[in-house]
């Protein structure tokens, strides 16, 4: 059976793409990263993938908003072919700026089959600082998310500086809620309870909100980075001789490139 192509948009400073792929590839799938502008140059390009990858990283330095002018060059330059690749039901996975990428497009939360209408977005964290720690995701079982099926609770890194995810629509929050829309969310390390405390919940996110998905739960974005805990090593306790044994043999990260290699 043939790997299942996935497309990785790298430059203007996203810089997360080998890790990326090498998650991709050891899920099954078989990645390429490809400048945006060559993208841009042959939109149609997009077409030949079953799946699409916005990576972490700093697009145009933050400016104007993490994620900004990234999302505006896609949105007007790529906008049909992306429109025709939901359509089709492909996969979309946005990783810390590739899911303020997302947002920004308003490819999330894609209610009501709008995916270029921004209804929701990530700020500044409430500790007005980079946060660069680990942090304990709990899922949500009823959510759709082909990513995040049958995983209950993940530790994994982030590192962001704008990750707080915020609306002030509180219809449209709950909304989410009774979707079950926000896959995962930031959890009390010792109780695995959703928590709005710092540094559990590094940015202050509404709801512990660590990540959002569409209806179809084939569009996907989280601040977290699973592309960053492929291998036990990768774990800050991975050398402790009280936890070396209670570590998994491969990291739980890719259990989310698992899972979306599955569906394409």
């Amino acid at each position: 059976m043939t790997a299942p192509n996935v497309l990785i948009l790298t430059g203007y400073g996203v810089n997360c793409e080998a890790e990326s792929a090498l998650a991709w590839e050891r899920a099954g799938a078989r990645p390429l990263c490809l400048h945006l502008k060559d993208l841009l140059a042959a939109p149609e390009r997009l077409l030949d993938f079953g799946a699409l990858m916005f990576i972490g990283g700093f697009s145009y330095g933050d400016h104007m908003g993490s994620g900004h002018v990234f999302a505006q060059r896609v949105r007007h330059r790529l906008r049909p072919q992306l429109e025709r690749f939901l359509q089709d039901g492909r996969l979309v996975l946005g990783v810390c700026n590739g899911f303020q990428v997302m947002t920004k497009l308003g490819l999330l939360p894609g209610l009501d089959d709008k995916h270029f209408t921004p209804r929701v977005t990530l700020i500044h964290n409430d500790c007005g600082q980079f946060q660069d720690r680990w942090v304990e995701l709990v899922m949500d079982p009823a959510s759709p998310c082909v990513f995040t099926r049958g995983l209950t609770r993940l530790p994994l890194p982030v590192r962001h500086g704008e990750g707080k995810f915020f609306t002030r629509d509180r219809d449209l929050l709950e909304r989410l809620r009774r979707a079950h829309l926000i896959p995962c969310r930031y959890a009390d390390p010792a109780t695995g309870e959703p928590t709005q405390a710092f540094p559990a919940n590094p940015n202050g996110a509404l709801d512990a909100a660590a990540g959002l998905c569409d209806p179809t739960g084939r569009v996907f974005g989280l601040m977290p980075h699973p592309e960053a805990y492929l291998f036990p090593e990768n774990h800050p306790r991975w050398n402790h001789p009280n936890a070396r044994a209670n570590l998994p043999p491969e990291g739980l990260g890719l259990a989310l490139f698992r899972n979306a290699a599955a569906c394409l």
